[in-house]
């Protein structure tokens, strides 16, 4: 499987021909998912959901299909009859060669005094977890994990402490559109050998446009 990064939280995987993207929001490239066969959306803040982006995809492929939580549905059923898919923690579906399963139920706390909204993380092929913006735990264990490294909701040490208990092979950054050019020596030290320590996870950071295979 190919793993490339696009702006902020999107990526794209390729497998056998097909793509599959992840959180095309407000910050990632306006094509960030189009050629994508099936689109998942973790949760409905616009930096992972945005409705022009999805809008290009499913255009671009009158084949391609969304999968999300029903808070996103809800707003995308009418604009796209038939292609909508609505899903929720604990449930397993197959999407143009993909295994996904779903992990989580909310988003992070940002405030005490902001209300929760739903969020659901992604595995895929039993192997590469997304957790939007939520430090699940996956029930399962994983090889890859997407690291939200960075959030109005987050802090290092919880960084630290999520790739700790998630124990994955390799951790590659996501949610790292608010950062500047500074901010990359800085996350890779602190999660590199010179910082606390996160086990035998390898900590990767890959600019917008590159690729890996997984």
């Amino acid at each position: 499987m190919r793993l490339t990064k696009k702006g902020h939280a999107c990526v794209r995987l390729e497998k056998g021909g097909r793509t599959l993207a992840i959180d095309p929001g407000a910050f990632s490239e306006e094509d960030a998912a189009v050629g994508a066969d099936a689109v998942l959306v973790t949760h409905e803040h616009p930096d992972h959901f945005d409705e022009a982006r999805l809008r290009a995809a499913l255009e671009a492929n009158p084949a391609a299909q969304i999968w999300t939580l029903r808070s996103v549905a809800d707003q995308l059923s009418a604009v796209f009859p038939g292609r909508v898919h609505t899903v929720g923690h604990g449930d397993a579906f197959s999407t143009m060669g993909f295994e996904v399963e779903v992990h989580g139920e909310l988003h992070a706390v940002i405030h005490p005094d902001i209300p929760r909204i739903t969020n659901i993380g992604f595995v895929i092929d039993g192997s590469v977890f997304h957790p939007g913006d939520a430090l699940t735990v996956p029930e399962r264990p994983i090889d890859t994990l997407l690291l939200p490294l960075q959030a109005p909701w987050s802090k290092f040490a919880e960084i630290v402490d999520y790739i700790r208990e998630v124990k994955p092979r390799t951790a590659y950054d996501v949610h790292d559109g608010l950062l500047s050019d500074f901010a990359d020596p800085v996350y890779g030290r602190m999660l590199g050998p010179q910082g606390p320590g996160i086990g035998d996870t390898e900590h990767i950071r890959l600019s917008p446009g590159e690729s890996t295979t997984l």
